[in-house]
């Protein structure tokens, strides 16, 4: 029988006390560090504060922390950090075992000093995703501070400030819905960015102003994870065009090049504006995008399933999602100017309709809307509240005549 040497019971009590005293002080130190860490930047909101008496943010929690890097992150981008381990190693800040020297390597980082280094020439147009932004960019962001040092090596910004990028895309057609491979130019020089359906054509197919162009992520609208919609007026009418690229970084870069030709343009339009006055109007996100009924301007019509969009103060109406085109366009000012929304229709609205009424009111006449659910009416009304109660800029003003109801290019379709 083979024998067995145990620890005295007092030495192994001894232990697994002195194991315990150890792993509370590291834990103690480590909530302590992360409590007044600022929440990794581009991945989580940077405004986010802590809540006094715990470690966790107010929208996202810094339980996890990079023990090579220093800082701390949430849950969400600890996943793309351990997509990058010959850079950064990561351990979550409650559940796992920490080793003196890690926590004091900690204790002596922190978020702020490391966005001090690896922060320290972000250019002005380079988009900073919030939590709420999709996944590439996160990736994209954290990638670029970390893996390839973009913004402490600023000969490595090239692909997205040149002022010049040619490459090619897959593009959606605007009637077959195929994306085939097409060639797409941006030169800041001439402000525009075109594309060509042949590689060799001589002359652009469309020819895209910087001056109106916007860009978004909507990967889960495109189907692509890279997914970007681009848009630009067309005929005094919005344009939608529908583009990925099967390298993230390559999309990433097209979208940064882009804001960076806008921030260009804007520094010359607005000479005497500060970058913090132009960065917010370099590409916009969608207040607020879905399915909703309406009905005709006689609202005795039938009530038609749409996909709407709120762009800024553009409430937008389309057929199918990855429409070209609008069916129509909607002007929504101020309530000084004679806006406003309302819960629920008129009792005398006519049709089946979706349950949850919205009627928006102008001072042309009301737009009856219908959600299928109450979340949806909730979120909707929440985006027009905000649009209606924000006053109106004298540019708004000067454009409110042209965007008041129109129909879209292909409005005789029906509502």
């Amino acid at each position: 029988m083979r024998s067995q040497v145990r620890s005295p019971a007092p030495l192994r009590g001894f232990r697994i006390r002195r194991c315990r005293e150890l792993w509370c002080r590291s834990q103690t130190r480590l909530r302590s560090c992360a409590a007044v860490a600022v929440v990794e930047a581009g991945s989580c909101s940077s405004d986010l504060t802590p809540r006094l008496g715990t470690s966790i943010c107010c929208t996202c929690d810094p339980d996890w922390a990079s023990y090579t890097l220093g800082v701390f992150i949430c849950l969400s981008c600890s996943g793309i950090h351990r997509n990058i381990p010959q850079v950064s190693k990561v351990k979550s800040v409650r559940l796992d075992t920490w080793e003196e020297p890690q926590v004091e390597f900690m204790a002596s980082r922190g978020n702020s000093a490391a966005r001090a280094v690896f922060e320290s020439r972000v250019p002005p147009f380079y988009y900073r995703p919030s939590a709420s932004d999709c996944q590439l960019l996160r990736e994209q962001w954290i990638r670029a501070k970390y893996e390839r040092q973009e913004f402490t090596h600023p000969e490595r910004q090239e692909p997205y400030s040149a002022g010049y990028r040619e490459g090619f895309l897959w593009k959606r057609g605007r009637d077959n819905g195929q994306f085939l491979s097409r060639k797409f130019v941006l030169t800041e020089r001439e402000g525009a960015l075109k594309y060509f359906n042949r590689s060799d054509a001589k002359e652009p197919k469309a020819v895209m102003k910087i001056e109106h162009l916007n860009a978004t992520f909507q990967p889960a609208k495109i189907g692509h994870p890279h997914g970007l919609q681009v848009t630009y007026l067309k005929d005094n009418s919005t344009r939608n065009i529908f583009v990925y690229h099967e390298d993230g970084k390559e999309m990433v870069d097209w979208f940064n090049a882009l804001r960076a030709a806008r921030f260009h343009y804007l520094q010359v339009a607005f000479p005497g504006a500060s970058d913090a006055d132009l960065v917010p109007k370099l590409s916009r996100n969608y207040l607020q995008e879905g399915y909703m009924e309406k009905t005709g301007p006689k609202q005795t019509e039938g009530f038609r399933k749409r996909w709407f969009t709120m762009d800024d103060r553009r409430l937008m109406y389309f057929k199918d999602p990855l429409d070209a085109f609008a069916r129509g366009e909607v002007f929504i000012g101020s309530r000084e100017s004679g806006y406003t929304v309302l819960d629920g229709l008129p009792p005398s609205t006519q049709g089946h309709h979706w349950p949850h009424g919205i009627t928006i009111v102008t001072p042309e006449r009301r737009f009856l809307l219908a959600c299928e659910t109450e979340p949806e009416q909730r979120a909707w009304m929440e985006a027009f509240r905000k649009v209606v109660d924000r006053p109106m800029l004298p540019q708004e003003y000067a454009g409110e005549a042209a965007r008041r109801p129109r129909p879209g290019p292909r409005a005789a379709a029906g509502p």
